[in-house]
């Protein structure tokens, strides 16, 4: 069976490992990490994800920036995007699903909540 590859692309170094370990466990993903998104549309290029998990407070680019650039992009535009962050209010929804985001998980977030939302939005897809 062909593993979901799954990027995170996050600044929170503890975060990308602990959920990089839990999802590779489960032998059901391959998980790339980024620290940052400076070179988001490269490494989509390269490792061609199913699904990106995005987290949106981010220095030097944060997750909006980061949806405009992949939404222009051939091959990261037809990829679906789930937010992850801490802003977590209705107008924090709102701007990320105009970006193009199609679904969002507010941290701090369980292990099982992200497979079971990894697993939804690839069904949709």
């Amino acid at each position: 069976m062909e593993k979901i590859k799954v990027m995170i692309v996050d600044d929170e170094e503890d975060f990308l490992k602990i959920t990089k370990i839990n999802l590779e466990k489960t032998g059901r993903y391959e998980v790339k990490t980024m620290p940052d998104a400076a070179d988001i549309v490269l490494q989509v290029k390269s490792f061609s994800p199913d699904i990106i998990l995005l987290d949106i407070l981010m220095p030097r680019m944060d997750g909006a920036e980061v949806c405009k650039l992949l939404k222009k992009d051939s091959v990261g535009g037809h990829i679906p995007i789930v937010t992850l962050s801490a802003l977590d209010t209705d107008k924090d929804r709102q701007v990320m699903y105009k970006m193009g985001v199609v679904d969002f998980l507010a941290k701090p977030v369980e292990k099982d909540e992200i497979i079971a939302k990894i697993e939804e939005v690839l069904q949709r897809k």
